[in-house]
């Protein structure tokens, strides 16, 4: 009779994942160790998923490379691949859902810059000629109760009509069509701009190859972008989309939502308040911000995998601790 030893247990693609999951059991902080642990867990169910290759994954960390050669001090490949597979407005839906008559937020963008000019009320952010038709725009900064926002931080910044931000264009002055606004014990903010024009995001590297290959444009509907702070209230990043653009309903970057959609008012050079020295059509809007309240220590608005900031450190999932 002929005796049959067991050989040593296979490997399995569970056991890979779970001796994956289990080498941040000693993370020390919590969030990390949470976020690393699901990351491990999605990850790995995906590849199974889809049976991915080796050449398809050899493939994929190509372009995560080039994608990161490609970001310069002025170009953020990677922020554009978030944007474009809808992450960037997954994750401001999970972490910011307005609460009911607060502006809602949407995607920051890769062409946002700190430390814009401030500039005083009713200013221009016109620093070419040639950057677009005059648009003059008002509001007021609120809280929930419909009372004015004093001190309140506005961060404006857009395209040119030639499609391009300043940071993306040589040409234009660096500080073209961006600028920071404080408001007044009314709330009140009001400057000069262009009115917006539909524009490609950049789709003359990994990303555009990949909308490409997929049949997807690069369009973004005309927008102003805003983002709005003041002590005592959460920041919000949101943008401010023309109703006459032919892309409201196909945003390569998932960024539109119907409360954000505004309509720029037309005017005539002979009526009152026209730009000096423009004889052609001129427009205004006029269109508030509501700021929600900065929630308070403790509150349960806050990540799963964390019980609390305490417990989690101040800095959520830090990756260099």
């Amino acid at each position: 009779m002929r005796v049959m030893h067991e050989g040593p247990h296979p490997v399995t693609p569970d056991d890979i994942t779970a001796a994956a999951r289990k080498s941040f059991d000693q993370a020390p902080d919590e969030r990390l160790r949470f976020l690393l642990q699901r990351l491990v867990e999605h990850l790995h169910a995906y590849a199974r998923d889809v049976r991915l290759t080796r050449e398809e994954w050899a493939a994929a960390i190509a372009f995560l490379t080039e994608a990161g050669h490609t970001c310069t001090d002025t170009r953020q490949e990677l922020i554009l691949l978030s944007d474009t597979l809808g992450l960037s407005m997954l994750v401001d839906a999970v972490e910011h859902a307005a609460p009911a008559g607060a502006t809602e937020s949407t995607v920051l963008g890769p062409f946002h810059v700190e430390g814009s000019p401030l500039r005083s009320m009713g200013a221009s952010i016109v620093e070419q000629e040639g950057s677009g038709e005059p648009a003059f725009l008002t509001g007021t900064v609120r809280d929930l109760d419909g009372q004015p926002v004093g001190g309140a931080l506005v961060d404006i910044w857009q395209n040119a009509a030639n499609r391009m931000y300043a940071v993306q264009d040589p040409a234009q002055p660096p500080e073209n069509l961006r600028g920071r606004f404080l408001t007044g014990p009314d709330g009140a903010f009001a400057f000069w701009t262009v009115r917006p024009v539909d524009y490609p995001i950049p789709d003359d590297g990994p990303v555009g190859r990949m909308l490409a290959a997929t049949g997807r444009h690069p369009w973004r509907p005309a927008h102003v972008h805003l983002m709005v702070s003041a002590p005592g209230f959460r920041t919000v990043a949101t943008h401010f989309f023309d109703r006459t653009s032919q892309r409201l309903d196909g945003d390569a970057v998932f960024g539109v939502k119907p409360s954000l959609v505004v309509d720029f008012e037309p005017h005539g050079p002979d009526e009152p308040g026209a730009p000096d020295g423009w004889d052609a059509t001129w427009y205004t809007l006029h269109q508030d911000v509501v700021l929600a309240p900065a929630p308070a220590a403790g509150d349960p608005d806050q990540p799963a995998g964390a019980a609390s900031t305490e417990e989690r450190g101040s800095q959520p999932g830090r990756w260099d601790s």
